[in-house]
């Protein structure tokens, strides 16, 4: 889901699948997240995917959210499906999670 606040800024939250733990996909999506200035955190999910919930312009949530369809060398990405945003990340940079 799509939730934009009041100062512009939109949250979002995806899960990926496919071939995406073990492959540095959380460490590839924290720098993407950084170079495109967002906020958010990424974690493992038991299931074999990864969960990301991540804040920031519309553009630049946009284009991460296309980025994640790309992921780091080694992984492949079958599918890229957006979340209900969590209500509340953390302040600061961008977090890898632990696993949940």
């Amino acid at each position: 889901m799509k939730a934009i606040s009041e100062d512009g800024w939109l949250r979002r939250g995806f899960r990926i699948t496919g071939r995406v733990q073990g492959v540095y996909y959380r460490a590839w999506a924290r720098g993407v997240a950084n170079e495109l200035g967002l906020r958010g955190t990424v974690r493992n999910r038991p299931d074999g995917s990864v969960e990301v919930q991540v804040v920031g312009t519309p553009g630049g949530v946009t284009d991460f959210e296309a980025r994640l369809w790309e992921g780091p060398t080694a992984a492949s990405v079958d599918g890229v499906e957006s979340l209900e945003s969590s209500d509340s990340l953390p302040a600061g940079p961008f977090q890898i999670l632990p696993t949940a």
